[in-house]
């Protein structure tokens, strides 16, 4: 009889049995790697527009996508300080833990459990921003999409992979582990349509 705990840890660790790199530890380094770059190219806007008031941006394509009017927001520094300083710390830890996963090191659970806070607060933090950005700003950021974009499949695959390692006999962790790409898909037609039908074609690809 196989042990479903350490049939977790060998598939959602730095192998699967078969030596191959696990999809989440590929996904995290990936993922990291994207999210931190835009971030940092956020934090770039953020700073020119501190220094140059009104300064075009590469990324403002129109009045309704464009990165200035999000960056500039309130919203976008709700701590205090830019939002972006979070991308920037989080996407580096994901990263270096991605890494360290293909490179074959085994994190202990409470690095998990560290991750899954970490998942669950930045998931929470971009869907604000998204309804924010959205529905009260009526702008769209492309850099800020891009963050959104690897946010939501990091927050569903490190989820998913704890439900298995803790509790791996439970109905919620069979639907989670069983769906994992279906409930990513259709996160992003919910976010997609939210757009559509708030901006529409004539907003989306104005010039």
């Amino acid at each position: 009889m196989i042990d479903i705990e350490d049939e977790v840890t060998a598939r959602d660790g730095a192998v699967d049995a078969t030596g191959t790199a696990s999809p989440l530890a590929w996904l995290m380094a990936i993922g990291g790697v994207i999210g931190l770059v835009a971030s940092a190219m956020l934090t770039y806007d953020k700073i020119k527009l501190l220094e140059t008031p009104g300064a075009s941006l590469a990324c403002s394509i129109n009045p309704w996508v464009d990165c200035g009017g999000v960056v500039s927001s309130w919203q976008a520094s709700l701590f205090g300080f830019p939002n972006t300083f979070l991308g920037l710390a989080g996407f580096s830890v994901v990263t270096t833990l991605g890494v360290l996963l293909l490179s074959g090191t085994r994190l202990p659970e409470w690095f998990w459990a560290g991750l899954q806070v970490g998942a669950v607060l930045a998931v929470a933090l971009i869907t604000f921003l998204q309804y924010t950005s959205i529905y009260n700003l009526v702008k769209l950021c492309p850099y800020c999409m891009v963050v959104w974009t690897v946010t939501i499949p990091l927050f569903v695959a490190v989820t998913a992979r704890n439900l298995r390692s803790w509790a791996p006999t439970s109905a919620v962790t069979r639907f989670v582990s069983n769906w994992t790409l279906l409930i990513v898909l259709l996160w992003y037609v919910a976010v997609v349509s939210a757009i559509w039908f708030q901006f529409g074609p004539e907003r989306l690809f104005a010039s």
